[in-house]
């Protein structure tokens, strides 16, 4: 067991220690109070120092912009004044101008006010003269009356007889002279008025051919055209649907077809097979597509150009292409594109004669042949498709009925359409115009290349050597040999029986099968 003293003992070191403890902790937080108190006074002070800078920094911006402010205000105030003293000297100005005008003014009053006076004088003094004119044609009324032993009324009536007998005489005679005058009158200016016109617009006419020659460098190239065993003019003549021509003359090799567009595209391929010198038939058939995709961009540019050079604008595409093709259409051996151009600026020149619309005019000249570009696409004349398809594009009235009344197919509406039949015929009747030969012969090759269309499986049908000759090309896959004869036979027999035609005409049936693999 524990003492008493023992527990004393530990009670009271216990008591010291705590008494220890208590003292170090207080002397611990004098020193922390030491230590917060001096780091709060370094605190405060560079605080008070930073809001001393700050508060300086302030001042001097704040003079800064006391000094800005005052600059701008001076800047603004100078302003002022200079626009206050402009608008005073244009003040200034103004009164002087205003009293230079008082001052006329007051002159042109004086000036008015004179004329005035003389003006009241003049009026007085005419007064005076027509009171005595009157006086003095009373005074002659009754001397006539006197001496005439006539009432008024009776001598009115007797003199208004009198004139009115001479005037029906006169009358007659006035009428008869200014009615044979003004027919004279009329004829000459008509006359006057075609010739003016027809001499404005003098248009050379060239007649068309059938055959277009390629030049070539030497002799070889018509061998290298030929090719071996005939293979690259035979696929030519094919793609292309002309008849190519290589005979002794040196330089030269001849296209011929009826078919205008036919014989450019193959003029031109073969323009460029020669500048390329590959010559094989797969080579021709690429160049003869792609001849073909360039000669439709130059329609476009062709009928573009057209509505330029008469001033028509606003047409429809479709419009554009159809003029472009009339460049390779002929009429009588008259081009069909110059012959619209002739008569657009012939209809300009008499409307613009005649005073009615010039434009309009044009415009009708222009497109009254526009069918003869689809009459192979529809059927019935060209006036008519040609009206249908300006009806279908939206061009006005006047234009779609003098295209399908220019030829007197239906009655006259308005005057236009006599304009354009007037220049249509000054322009097909031109010497040299047009020659019969040539459209003849044209549609006889379209008749024969159509005949030949109309039976099964023919994709194609050439009329070559002038008619002589055609070349039928059937599908490989919808005949035989023995149906490829077949239809040879019955297509002369056509011909036979419903043309009319000198000589012969050789048909030739051509059949081919391709086979195409790729290696890979």
């Amino acid at each position: 067991m524990i003492s008493g003293t023992t527990v004393v003992a530990v009670i009271v070191a216990a008591l010291v220690a705590a008494g220890t403890t208590f003292g170090v902790i207080k002397l611990l937080g004098r020193l922390r109070r030491r230590d917060a108190e001096s780091d709060a006074r370094e605190i405060i002070r560079r605080a008070e120092q930073e809001m001393e800078n700050r508060r300086r920094a302030v001042e001097l911006e704040i003079k800064e912009h006391a000094i800005q402010q005052k600059a701008e205000g001076e800047r603004e105030l100078r302003a002022l004044r200079e626009e206050i003293h402009e608008r005073q000297r244009q003040l200034d100005k103004r009164q002087d101008g205003l009293e230079q005008q008082a001052e006329q003014l007051r002159k042109q009053e004086k000036i008015v006010e004179g004329t005035q006076r003389k003006l009241t004088e003049k009026i007085q003094e005419v007064a005076h003269r027509k009171d005595e004119m009157t006086k003095l044609l009373d005074l002659q009324r009754q001397t006539l009356h006197e001496i005439s032993g006539l009432s008024s009324d009776e001598a009115t009536r007797r003199l208004m007889a009198l004139l009115e007998t001479q005037l029906q005489q006169e009358t007659g005679a006035i009428l008869m002279r200014h009615q044979r005058r003004l027919a004279e009158v009329c004829e000459e200016k008509s006359r006057t008025l075609l010739l003016t016109c027809l001499h404005r617009y003098a248009a050379s006419h060239t007649a068309e051919t059938t055959t277009s020659s390629v030049d070539i460098p030497n002799d070889e190239m018509k061998g290298r055209i030929i090719g071996r065993e005939g293979r690259n003019i035979r696929a030519f003549e094919k793609a292309t649907g002309v008849d190519v021509i290589i005979d002794d003359t040196p330089g030269v090799v001849i296209v011929s077809a009826f078919d205008t567009i036919r014989r450019e595209v193959a003029r031109l391929s073969l323009n460029k097979l020669i500048a390329d010198g590959r010559i094989h038939p797969s080579r021709i058939e690429e160049l003869v597509a792609d001849t073909q995709k360039e000669l439709e961009r130059h329609i476009q540019r062709v009928g573009e150009d057209a509505c330029q050079e008469v001033s028509v604008h606003g047409l429809h595409e479709r419009l554009v292409n159809l003029l472009g093709r009339l460049q390779f259409r002929t009429s009588y051996s008259q081009n069909v594109l110059r012959h619209s151009i002739e008569v657009a600026f012939l209809s300009g020149m008499l409307a613009g004669e005649m005073g009615y619309d010039g434009a309009l005019a044009r415009r009708c000249g222009l497109l009254h042949d526009i069918g003869k570009a689809a009459d192979h696409e529809a059927e019935g004349g060209h006036p008519q498709i040609g009206a249908e398809l300006l009806k279908r594009y939206g061009e006005r009235a006047e234009v779609v009925h003098a295209a399908a009344s220019h030829h007197d197919n239906v009655c006259v509406e308005n005057p236009y359409t006599t304009i354009v039949a007037t220049a249509d015929a000054c322009s097909a009747s031109r010497p040299g115009a047009r020659r019969e030969t040539l459209e003849r012969y044209i549609k006889r090759m379209e008749e024969l290349e159509s005949i030949a269309a109309d039976f099964s499986g023919v994709e194609q049908a050439f009329a070559i050597q002038a008619g002589r000759e055609l070349r039928v090309i059937v599908s490989s896959k919808q005949t035989t040999d023995e149906s490829a004869a077949r239809i040879c036979r019955e297509i002369a027999k056509a011909f036979e029986e419903r043309l009319t035609y000198p000589g012969e005409i050789k048909v030739t049936v051509l059949r081919e099968s391709r086979y195409t693999e790729l290696a890979r």
